[in-house]
């Protein structure tokens, strides 16, 4: 996916943690590399963990592989890319941001390059501050010294477009390329996606401040129906085998809808059409430069 995407004219991203162990990510590095000769990057996401993943041999994979852009997310990753940094100095360091806050303290680690805003309408993780993408990006353009990137909502020429004019330097996607023709996800999910209204989707785990946008299904409703249970919430076992990970990727992999829960941002009330990753960039483009051009253009006297 991540080459098809790089192949088309954009910046293709493998996510590490879908590797079992670092030594298959660095197998998958070099597969994406014999698959498109354009840069692609790998994204490494921090989250607390009772056990959590060995990020430092993450890392070093990463290293090893040669990587040109790193995108982060999570928590505070200044010891992991101050060591890419030592290593790969032209490597292109992204952080991923919910808040103005959040952003302004990655912009004083010197070893970020970008952050990408993300608005509340995102898939996965969108913070606890519940602001949009027109307010966030804005305040970026007003506060922020580095570049940033706007993410979240954004699935057409008209999100580039408005985040152009916002002030971000270019945009970043997940949802919408799962509605593509290279996405290596079950055809009843696409066809889910492009038949879906904007207020399909549905917030998790907010009683835990770690606030996750979900595809509303009756999985995603019973864990809902079990947070609102217990005052205060109680992560209880029923929860966690409900959203467990294993759950959300047999959605992908068997098609089956409510076999768990699956990340979904509110852009897929803009998707109503399954095209290949080239001919959704392009068609991006093309859209943003139109109404750049002619539309917004023709308005200034």
């Amino acid at each position: 996916m991540a080459s098809a995407v790089s192949n088309a004219g954009g910046l293709g991203i493998l996510t590490a943690l879908t590797q079992p162990t670092p030594e298959l990510l660095l197998k998958e590095i070099e597969r994406c590399r014999g698959m498109t000769d354009k840069p692609f990057g790998v994204n490494l996401t921090f989250l607390p963990a009772i056990t959590p993943p060995p990020y430092e041999e993450y890392v070093s994979a990463i290293i090893e592989g040669g990587i040109k852009v790193v995108e982060t997310a999570g928590n505070n990753p200044s010891t992991h890319v101050r060591r890419i940094k030592e290593l790969l100095p032209s490597t292109v360091i992204i952080h991923k941001c919910t808040s103005i806050r959040h952003a302004l303290s990655a912009q004083k680690t010197k070893s970020i390059d970008f952050v990408s805003i993300d608005g509340f309408e995102c898939a996965g993780h969108p913070g606890e501050d519940d602001v949009g993408g027109l307010v966030l990006l804005a305040l970026a353009a007003r506060r922020l010294e580095i570049p940033f990137l706007a993410s979240g909502g954004i699935g057409d020429g008209r999100g580039l477009a408005a985040a152009l004019a916002l002030g971000a330097e270019g945009i970043n996607m997940g949802t919408r390329f799962l509605a593509t023709k290279e996405a290596p996800i079950h055809e009843n999910v696409k066809r889910q996606i492009i038949s879906s209204k904007e207020t399909d989707t549905i917030h998790l785990f907010r009683p835990f401040r770690n606030t996750a946008r979900f595809y509303k299904n009756s999985i995603a409703n019973q864990a809902l129906a079990l947070e609102q249970r217990n005052s205060p919430a109680i992560f209880t076992d029923e929860i966690r085998d409900l959203v467990s990970g294993k759950r959300g990727r047999a959605v992908f992999e068997t098609g089956d809808l409510e076999a768990g829960v699956w990340t979904a941002g509110q852009v897929v009330g803009l998707v109503d059409e399954i095209l290949s990753c080239r001919e959704l960039l392009e068609g991006i483009v093309e859209e943003a430069v139109e109404i750049i051009e002619r539309r917004l253009k023709g308005m200034i006297i």
